[in-house]
């Protein structure tokens, strides 16, 4: 079966720099599902695996626009500290470190740009906004979406969504 609208993906990736460091990759991870054409992905992620199948492995340049957008000027808020997600117990936070917040578009990736008692000032600009990336993906699956999943427009299950 080929990738297109109304199916589920389950894929890994990987994330490099232009200068070929990896930056992120889920390959030793459980793969990532979604729901193919229902804005559930990175534009650009989307377009590279379309068509593709089961097995298929492809490698993409992808412009900024096409994945963690563009940088948008004027992202700097101040937030109370407490706000401040991470995997750690009880980080000791520092500018340049990255962070998750709740927000109202969901969890979010940040970056603290200056930590002060109680508060600290963080960039709302995901960290690879503004890159051309280089991605390797691995599609691992590929199958029809339920019409449960059709209605509720994500994927169910492993990788997906949990109701």
């Amino acid at each position: 079966m080929k990738i297109s609208k109304g199916t589920v993906v389950q894929f890994h990736y990987r994330i490099k720099d232009l200068d070929g460091k990896e930056l992120e990759s889920n390959f030793n991870d459980q793969a990532v599902a979604y729901l193919h054409g229902y804005n559930n992905m990175m534009p650009g992620i989307e377009k590279s695996l379309e068509s593709m199948s089961k097995g298929d492995l492809l490698e993409a340049e992808l412009e900024a626009a096409e994945t963690y957008g563009e940088i948008q000027p004027d992202s700097e808020q101040r937030i109370p500290v407490k706000h401040l997600l991470s995997a750690e117990k009880k980080p000791k936070w520092k500018a340049g470190m990255t962070a998750v917040v709740n927000s109202e578009q969901g969890q979010r990736e940040v970056t603290i740009l200056k930590v002060g008692k109680f508060m600290v000032t963080i960039d709302t600009n995901h960290p690879l906004a503004g890159k051309t990336l280089q991605f390797e993906f691995q599609v691992d699956d590929v199958r029809a979406a339920t019409d449960e999943e059709i209605e509720h427009g994500h994927a169910h299950g492993a990788g997906g969504h949990h109701h």
